[in-house]
């Protein structure tokens, strides 16, 4: 049984427990392992809260191998924006992966995409994270709205009307293939939009459990073989 470990990069009990039901849940045949960051904000909804959880991922992580002696094959940072990403995988032996990494790559396998989630700060952080992992043009936009992913998760009914709505806004803006919709407190709300959406809606959350544990990736690998690891996925 393969063995993922989640960490949260926000102190939020609440949405690493979401996360790792949803995971668990979805992937039966995994053995889910989840962290909550000790340090930085209860949700990453700033330029400066997204600096810190990328030190609280690295904090996690040490103080998750000094507590365990068998470490897991993959690692997923429960954030979309996936901070530390980079450095997880300088100093982490499992295969690492984020949110953002695994959903742009699953919607540009199926071409050019949006992306819609919570929280306006959100915006430029992901078009700045297309932009290192080289995909060229295959991001058409982000299309944020305001509340973040946090009010969302309290009020269910009214986030679902708004994402819907702002699928759907994303779908008639860009000629789209896909669009993502992301965000750790959004986890399984995809399926549900998905018949009121013409293109693929993709859960950041499923694609970046999945891809953790199935790409044969490493820093520097290319997006051909990423896709290509998606496809036998």
């Amino acid at each position: 049984m393969s063995r993922l470990l989640v960490i949260n990069p926000n102190t939020s009990a609440s949405v690493t427990e979401r996360l790792h039901a949803y995971i668990q849940t979805s992937l039966p045949q995994v053995e889910v392992q989840s962290v909550t960051a000790r340090i930085g904000a209860p949700y990453i909804s700033s330029e400066v809260s997204y600096a810190v959880a990328g030190h609280a991922v690295l904090d996690a992580w040490t103080d998750f191998q000094s507590r365990h002696t068998e470490l897991p094959d993959a690692v997923l940072v429960g954030c979309f924006g996936d901070p530390g990403l980079f450095a997880m995988r300088e100093c982490c032996a499992a295969r690492v992966t984020g949110l953002a990494e695994a959903a742009f790559l699953e919607a540009a396998a199926i071409g050019r995409f949006a992306v819609v989630t919570g929280g306006e700060a959100w915006g430029p952080i992901l078009k700045r994270f297309s932009r290192m992992m080289d995909l060229g043009d295959a991001l058409l936009g982000v299309h944020t709205v305001a509340p973040t992913g946090a009010q969302l998760a309290a009020e269910p009914a009214m986030a679902l009307e708004m994402l819907t709505t702002a699928c759907h806004d994303a779908a008639e803006r860009w000629p789209c293939d896909a669009i993502i919709l992301g965000g750790a407190t959004l986890a399984g709300l995809a399926a549900t939009i998905q018949p009121h959406i013409s293109v693929p809606v993709i859960d950041s959350v499923l694609a970046g459990a999945r891809y953790a544990l199935n790409a044969p990736f490493g820093l520097g690998a290319g997006l051909g073989t990423a896709i290509g690891a998606i496809a036998k996925s």
